[in-house]
């Protein structure tokens, strides 16, 4: 029997019992329910890097918006399906203030999470076209998004951005873009789970070749302003988050409040869709809607099926947020910044134990430390680097799950990692080196 900081033979009976053959191929739901069954039984607290959950408070400002509003009776009546007044409006001046696009209230829609936004995306932008066949996926990237494309029927395509970086990206993207069989593009920026980032350059080609092939681009925004080497922090002024908005006409932008905001248990995001798409009509979504109108699928069609609106009060918090961080009374950078110092601290842990990042730069630049990072062991696949760190009391997620080209690598998420937490997590990794010496 191995002498691991978590009972060996626990963590192997859980592992045994809980069905999943390969704790690598497991979805992250999954990871974590094995990982909360291990932690009660052993009695062992997990260093947890395996769920992109927030690790901070919620704004109090969000939090006093929602009950103001529960008070007011808000909980009595359907909010309109298209979203409150208030919330549209500030997700317009949002926008305008921290991606210097102009994009209308009307098309400023709150979905329950971008989850909810993305389906939405799919399930219209998708059935625009009866000759094209689904989404092209820039990966590595989140793996539920490839799961609500399966859900609806739909194909895909996804090739790993970082084997086609910069000058590469034209050829790559067009080699695929010109079957004609592509409705739509997906990536996030900063990049879950490796953390690149795309350039202006980069987001320009995509930009160009989704107009020359009729193709929505679907800008995933979750980590919203969090590339720490730039300042995006101040409402009006340059530099912007980086977004192909300046370089298409077709695009949706996912806003989420989950990370930036902290208020992921409210499960609120906002669908920017520009002003070009949202009016534009294609015929083929009759064969699913009342009207070709592309907005018009997307709230009256897709959103009113999906959920008929997002809960009442919780848009007057969200409101509430995007309105102090507008008028710049609330300054959410300061607060999320904490992610970036918890990732520069943790990959030097990681890195003095044996350790490597997968993916660790932007072209020639070094990744941003952020919310997540990546990391792997030499000699280990992700499947056994996942399942043994385990019996050290860590968890993460594999690259595996997320169509990453690297099939020896993890996915690390700083945020439920406290810094009280440090010194086990060090104390663990030692552990690991002692026990698997590099060759």
């Amino acid at each position: 029997m191995k002498n691991t900081p978590v009972d060996y033979n626990t963590v192997k009976s859980i592992i045994g019992k809980s069905g999943i053959t390969d704790p690598g191929r497991s979805s992250i739901r999954e990871l974590v329910k094995l990982v909360n069954q291990i932690e009660r039984e052993s009695k062992v607290k997990f260093v947890r890097m395996e769920m992109g959950v927030p690790g901070l408070p919620a704004p109090a400002i969000g939090i006093e918006a929602e009950i103001e509003a529960l008070k007011d009776g808000v909980a009595s009546w359907y909010p309109d399906i298209e979203g409150i007044a208030s919330l549209k409006e500030e997700t317009s001046r949002f926008v305008k203030l921290f991606l210097n696009l102009d994009i209308n209230p009307q098309g400023c829609v709150p979905t329950v999470g971008s989850m909810m936004g993305s389906l939405a995306s799919f399930i219209v932008a998708n059935r625009n076209d009866h000759t094209k066949e689904g989404t092209l996926f820039l990966d590595p990237g989140f793996p539920v998004h490839k799961q609500q494309v399966k859900m609806i029927g739909h194909d895909f395509h996804a090739f790993d951005l970082a084997d086609y970086r910069g000058t590469k990206l034209k050829g790559k993207l067009e080699s695929i873009l010109q079957s004609g069989k592509i409705s739509s593009i997906l990536y996030s920026n900063p990049n879950n789970p490796s953390w690149m980032c795309l350039t202006e350059e980069e987001l320009s080609v995509i930009g160009e070749l989704s107009g020359k092939y009729d193709v929505i681009v679907i800008e995933d925004l979750a980590y919203f302003g969090m590339d720490f080497r730039k300042d995006y922090s101040v409402p009006g002024s340059a530099p912007y988050q980086p977004t192909v908005g300046r370089y298409s006409d077709d695009y949706i932008i996912l806003i989420s409040s989950s990370k930036a905001f902290s208020y992921a248990g409210q499960r609120i995001g906002m669908m920017a869709i520009s002003d070009h798409l949202y009016d534009r009509k294609y015929p083929d979504l009759l064969r699913y809607y009342s009207s070709p109108g592309f907005g018009h699928s997307v709230v009256y069609g897709a959103l009113y099926g999906l959920s008929a609106g997002v809960a009442h009060s919780v848009q007057h918090g969200l409101a509430a947020i995007l309105k102090g961080v507008n008028d710049g009374s609330y300054k959410f950078m300061e607060d999320i910044r904490e992610y970036g110092e918890r990732a520069h601290i943790m990959k030097k842990l990681f890195l003095e134990n044996g350790f490597k990042l997968v993916y660790d730069t932007d072209l020639d630049e070094p990744l941003a430390d952020g919310f997540y990072f990546t990391v792997c062991y030499p000699g280990m696949t992700s499947s056994e680097l996942l399942t043994e760190l385990l019996f050290y009391g860590i968890s993460a997620i594999s690259l595996d799950i997320t169509g990453s080209s690297r099939k020896d690598g993890l996915r690390a998420c700083v945020a439920q990692v406290h810094r009280d937490q440090f010194g086990d997590l060090e104390m663990r990794l030692k552990r690991f080196q002692n026990d698997h010496p590099l060759i």
